[in-house]
């Protein structure tokens, strides 16, 4: 390439010439305790081992938050956005928040204007995601949350399935699929009823191993699966019972039980709706509206399986792999912010 073609893309932008150097200076500069290796001051974690990094006063100011994709196995931490109506954002503010967030400015008005509480972003320690609810206060932004993964997604024994229930004019007993533990709860004790609906799509394919070509796609089959579900809260603890229409025997429906699982299913959840409501537990079904918007912060999860090779013919090797998608993970996020703010209720509105 001709030397003037290389001057004309350099100088390209049109920028003016500054004096000042680019980048931080050597004394603005933070050393990870860890490593003892150099970071801009604009890092909350170390760029090279991944170690926190000591807050200063004077990098307080232009600290921002990475905000990098956790692995699966990671712990993060949730910028929950408690809505509030009354709020009136300048355009300073949103440009602001969509900058620190790291998101669109069409993603994050989808969120404030779904009028739900919603995930704003997911941090890798607690201390970006302090940083994140500061710089937003700072900005003037609509009140946030810092919520553990750890308090959305605990383990299995605190996420039971029940496959029976027995009602009562008192309350009803929840039977656990797989096993012989029954749960007893009186209609007054039932905080919160969650509804929603969990899918699964698969992809099933077969590619032919070229020599020398690029892999040449054979086979490719589709199957998906939904159901409805409805988790069930108490005032006893913080563990929740699960009901899968799919999966559920609803002989406590008595007369009132149907041929159709999903009639079944809606009429066991308009039961339950009426007895506990009665002592004043709530009902949200507001997680398939949201989806789309959960979905910016908490997307759906999906990994791809290989089923290793099988031979064709003489001389021609298929490989098999699966690719599985889900909205699980989602839904049991969401289902456990909706529980958390509500048994935490009272400590929310001091």
């Amino acid at each position: 390439m001709p030397s003037d073609e290389k001057e004309i893309d350099f100088f390209a932008d049109g920028e003016p010439l500054r004096s000042e150097p680019r980048g931080f200076a050597p004394d603005q500069m933070v050393t990870c305790e860890a490593c003892l290796r150099a970071n801009a001051p604009t890092r909350t974690s170390c760029l090279y081992c991944a170690a926190q990094l000591p807050a200063t006063e004077a990098n307080a100011a232009l600290q921002k938050p990475t905000l990098r994709k956790l692995e699966k196995w990671e712990e993060g931490f949730n910028t929950i956005l408690l809505p509030d109506g009354s709020a009136q954002l300048s355009q300073e503010t949103f440009r602001q928040a969509a900058d620190l967030l790291q998101l669109k400015p069409e993603e994050l008005e989808r969120i404030i204007e779904a009028g739900k509480p919603l995930p704003l972003a997911r941090a890798a320690s607690l201390n970006e995601a302090s940083l994140i609810e500061r710089k937003l206060a700072e900005a003037g932004f609509m009140p946030v949350l810092t919520i553990s993964d750890s308090e959305l997604l605990p383990d299995e024994s605190m996420v039971k399935h029940a496959r029976a229930l027995e009602l009562t004019e008192d309350g009803f007993v929840a039977f656990a699929s797989g096993g012989s533990e029954t749960w007893r709860a009186s209609w007054s004790e039932v905080l919160l009823l969650v509804a929603g609906r969990l899918f699964v799509r698969r992809i099933e394919t077969e590619e032919r191993k070229g020599r020398r070509t690029e892999n040449e796609l054979v086979d490719a089959r589709e199957l998906s699966a939904d159901e409805s579900v409805l988790d069930i809260y108490t005032t006893q603890n913080n563990i929740g019972w699960r009901i899968g229409a799919n999966n559920f025997d609803f002989s406590c429906l008595g007369a009132q039980k149907g041929l159709v699982a999903a009639q079944n299913f809606s009429t066991l959840v308009r039961i339950l709706r009426e007895r506990a409501g009665a002592g004043g537990s709530h009902y949200d079904d507001s997680y398939n509206a949201m989806r789309h918007a959960l979905s910016i912060v908490w997307p759906l999860e999906q990994q791809t399986e290989s089923r290793g090779w099988r031979r064709a013919r003489i001389g021609r090797v298929n490989t098999e792999a699966v690719t599985s998608s889900g909205n699980e993970t989602q839904f049991t996020r969401y289902s456990r912010l909706l529980y958390y703010l509500r048994a935490h209720q009272t400590e929310l509105n001091t």
